[in-house]
């Protein structure tokens, strides 16, 4: 789950997919991985006593600090403040990708939430990621910003499929049309297919639940916005997994560290 910009509410469109996909009783972990300013932990009224940082620096395991959210949603929470962390180096990722080993067998559905931007961890998420879902909104700079998120790993790393959710959108045409802006960009300078994945309403229950620090989709489960959340997991229930010997999250990780990055 990734975003040109911030303010897209990729966030909150993170939190509400993975509970919606924990209610129907998958296995699910959000990965906050906003190394620098992280807040899915803020956004559901959570107090982690321990975080991605000290996973990666080997104080404590994966499990010991995971919490959990709405319907079962396991968070995984990430460390705010912690520039060093925004900014990590190819080796730094050696704790992060030892503990994520330890979840071979254990999840259904792993939700990457990442920073905004074009950083090197961002990108390096994005492409390790089985599906690139990327969040945007009616705003010049969201679009923009997106679209040089798509050239980049595009151009650089050869990505060429990325799943489009259209987040506070006042209905479903306005958001296909703003999906259909993205995409007469996209033709004309990238060779890349955008693949329109669903839209989530402008609806002031999100922002109530937003203040309330919960789900939307736990809070005000028939609201226009919540219907819309659980469309979405459905589609990307459906969407076709890749065939890989190693398994998923082995699958992850390899691509994690994947030696393409070194060379950019």
């Amino acid at each position: 789950m990734t975003g040109g910009k911030g303010g897209v509410g990729k966030t909150n469109v993170a939190v509400n997919l993975g509970a919606s996909l924990a209610q129907r009783g998958k296995e699910v972990f959000l990965l906050d991985a906003d190394f620098g300013l992280s807040n899915v932990d803020i956004a559901l009224g959570l107090r982690p006593k321990l975080t991605l940082a000290n996973v990666i620096e080997n104080e404590c395991s994966l499990d010991q600090i995971i919490l959990k959210g709405p319907y079962g949603l396991n968070i995984v929470p990430g460390a705010s403040g912690l520039p060093h962390l925004a900014q990590m180096e190819a080796k730094n990722y050696a704790g992060l990708i030892h503990a994520f080993d330890s979840l071979a067998g254990k999840l259904d559905t792993l939700i990457i939430d990442t920073a905004a931007g074009i950083s090197d961890a961002v990108v390096r998420f994005a492409v390790a990621a089985s599906e690139i879902i990327v969040v945007v909104c009616d705003e010049p700079a969201s679009l923009a910003d997106s679209y040089a998120l798509i050239k980049v790993l595009h151009k650089n790393f050869g990505v060429q499929r990325f799943r489009i959710v259209v987040n506070m959108s006042s209905s479903l045409h306005d958001a296909k049309q703003l999906f259909a802006k993205l995409t007469n960009v996209t033709d004309k300078y990238l060779n890349v297919v955008l693949h329109f994945l669903g839209w989530i309403p402008e609806d002031e229950l999100v922002r109530k639940a937003i203040r309330q620090q919960c789900a939307v989709v736990e809070a005000y489960p028939s609201c226009k916005a919540a219907q819309c959340f659980n469309n979405l997991a459905q589609s990307i229930s459906e969407l076709p997994l890749p065939r890989v010997g190693s398994g998923h999250v082995q699958f992850f990780i390899e691509q994690l560290i994947n030696p393409k990055f070194a060379v950019q």
